[in-house]
């Protein structure tokens, strides 16, 4: 399956953006998908987690009670809101999708990832 990402952006602290991630060439529906972040000199790191049919989700902590992942596989389209942005959500981020069934957060664990697409936050 091919990525695309979009929707990232410059905003300021405390606002919001929604990511999408556009799915092609696969059946999008058998797919596990992800979302990671990486900033500058990091290491790229698990924000959020959505079962195939969407029956299951799991985030990192400093994404619980802001950012909802969501999908749709009628329009095989990935999604991620985010709110309540602070200057250290800066990053790019990348979504991914996995058929491993453990739920696992590593990124070793997805094979396909789309391109990124860069979130800047001001203070």
């Amino acid at each position: 399956v091919q990525l695309q990402a979009s929707g990232g952006g410059l905003v300021q602290a405390g606002g919001f953006l929604r990511l999408s991630c556009a799915a092609s060439g696969g059946a999008f529906g058998n797919y596990h998908m992800g979302w990671f972040r990486q900033a500058p000199g990091k290491e790229r790191e698990f924000v959020a987690r959505i079962s195939r049919t969407s029956s299951s989700t799991n985030y990192a902590d400093f994404a619980k009670g802001r950012f909802t992942i969501s999908r749709s596989n009628t329009k095989r389209t990935l999604y991620l809101q985010m709110n309540s942005l602070k200057p250290e959500d800066t990053a790019v981020y990348y979504c991914a999708a996995t058929t491993v069934v453990s739920g696992t957060t590593h990124p070793h664990d997805f094979h396909s990832w789309g391109q990124g697409t860069q979130v800047t936050v001001s203070s």
